[in-house]
């Protein structure tokens, strides 16, 4: 049986969608309701937010990765005996590819039949507030949209405000927050700090969850939730695992955060052993590494303290040269680099692997969605062949490889990118291997040959 579950979004970025998700979750773990939390589309950071809350798992959900039969199978597996799935939306709830609803919040409520609940900024208007709902409401006559709730109101304001927009609109207003100015959330140029990095995180938590008792209806955000139909998923073929547990090393600390909690299971699924290290921290890779996953994150934040741990350098360096299978996804690529320029241009020596120099650009460089197609064979897959990925960055390379060709959707703009050896991908895009469970056969599979013959 499904899991009840909802999904909360809004009509822009900014709008406290991270904030009331975190409430709601943290109120839910302090009455033992056991929630799962989800993120629609490519974020890394929200998860991290919800697994500090939850102590439990967090997941993506992104149609432009998984497809709607991967995206609904994901949701069922992963919130399998839970009190609660709440999805937390991303960007406006309608905004999706181009212009396009296509794997926006919206387009993953209609797929999944979640009930969506509107997180709307209270500040600054009255009877406008109901036109801004019904807008949203009525935009898709298939919009799912359930409910409201109010951010950054006033306790005084907020009677008026509900019975307003239920009068105009139809639909139930759930409570409300006021302005939190000590719960804020800090970002930087990716998004939200991580949730380790937030001062007093526990505090602002404790702080978010007794407001959510006090002036959200759970109880009507459960009931809602539990209106949701079952999922029904289809069940998703998956390769064989490989035999031998191969033990692949997983970069994972304050620099190297951003992974897919369900790609690294996949990477299980398929046979591998994981062993987390620190490159900041360890000085060599795990004992029996026959594998190596560095994945993206803030390297540049921690550029002096990784060029000061020389070992690490030079284990990875002599790793990755003598053919250990890797990938190094967007920070783990800069990490591969011969110099990594920190947040004030000072450059400091890398892994060396690349005869290259990583820089701040001070702007967003290839950004968005894209499909990669591998214009020569290579560790993942062979020429010709293709999976979805995702750019976002900063920092670029003077040499970004061109073994992949990248094409936006929707759109006539490409570049090349990335380099993809017998046992080598290495690049800017970031990709989740459940969008073609087979990327994760190969790299696993390429750990054991190396595993048989070191």
């Amino acid at each position: 049986m499904s899991a009840p579950r909802l999904l909360l979004c809004a009509s822009a970025s900014g709008g406290g969608k991270t904030t009331v998700t975190c409430a709601v979750l943290q109120a839910l773990v302090n009455r033992e309701r056991n929630p799962v939390a989800f993120k629609c589309g490519p974020d890394y950071i929200d998860p991290m937010f919800h697994s500090e809350i939850i102590g439990a798992k967090s997941r993506n959900l992104d149609l432009f990765f998984l497809g709607e039969d991967k995206t609904r199978y994901l949701l069922e597996q992963n919130s399998a005996g839970s009190g609660l799935a709440l999805i937390e939306g991303v960007m406006g709830y309608y905004d999706g590819i181009a212009m396009s609803h296509e794997a926006s919040a919206y387009h993953l409520a209609r797929v999944t039949e979640t009930p969506a609940v509107l997180v709307l900024d209270g500040r600054g208007s009255a009877l406008t507030l109901a036109a801004a709902v019904h807008g949203m409401q009525t935009f898709r006559p298939d919009s799912g949209i359930r409910g409201v709730i109010l951010n950054r109101v006033s306790p005084m304001l907020y009677p008026r405000l509900k019975a307003c927009i239920e009068a105009e609109t139809g639909l139930t207003v759930y409570g409300y927050l006021p302005n939190l100015p000590d719960c804020a959330l800090e970002s930087r140029h990716l998004g939200l700090v991580t949730a380790s990095e937030v001062a007093g995180l526990k505090e602002k938590l404790r702080k978010l969850a007794a407001q959510a008792e006090q002036s959200l209806d759970l109880d009507g955000l459960l009931a809602l939730a539990a209106s949701a139909p079952a999922l029904n998923p289809k069940p998703v073929d998956l390769p064989e695992p490989v035999e031998g547990q191969p033990v692949i090393a997983v970069a994972r600390d304050k620099a190297f955060c951003f992974y897919y909690a369900d790609g690294l299971e996949l990477l299980e699924q398929m046979g591998a052993r994981l062993v987390e290290f620190s490159p900041l921290e360890d000085e060599d890779l795990p004992q029996g590494a026959c594998g190596l996953y560095l994945g993206g994150g803030y390297p540049e934040l921690f550029a002096r303290a990784l060029a000061d741990n020389a070992p690490m350098r030079r284990a990875v360096h002599a790793a990755v040269t003598g053919g250990m299978p890797t990938v190094a996804e967007c920070g783990g690529f800069l990490y591969l680099q011969d110099t990594l320029a920190d947040g004030e241009g000072k450059a400091w020596p890398m892994a060396g692997v690349f005869p290259a120099a990583a820089r701040n650009t001070g702007r967003l460089g290839r950004f968005g969605y894209v499909t990669l197609t591998a214009q020569t064979d290579g560790l993942l897959c062979r020429a010709g062949e293709a999976f979805p990925a995702h750019e976002f960055h900063y920092w670029d390379s003077t040499a970004p490889g061109t073994d992949f060709r990248a094409q936006k959707p929707q759109s006539d703009r490409g570049w090349d990118c990335a380099f993809h050896t017998p046992t080598l991908y290495a690049g800017f895009p970031h990709f989740h291997f459940w969008a073609r469970p087979e990327l994760a056969r190969h790299f696993v599979a390429a750990a054991r040959r190396h595993n048989q013959t070191t």
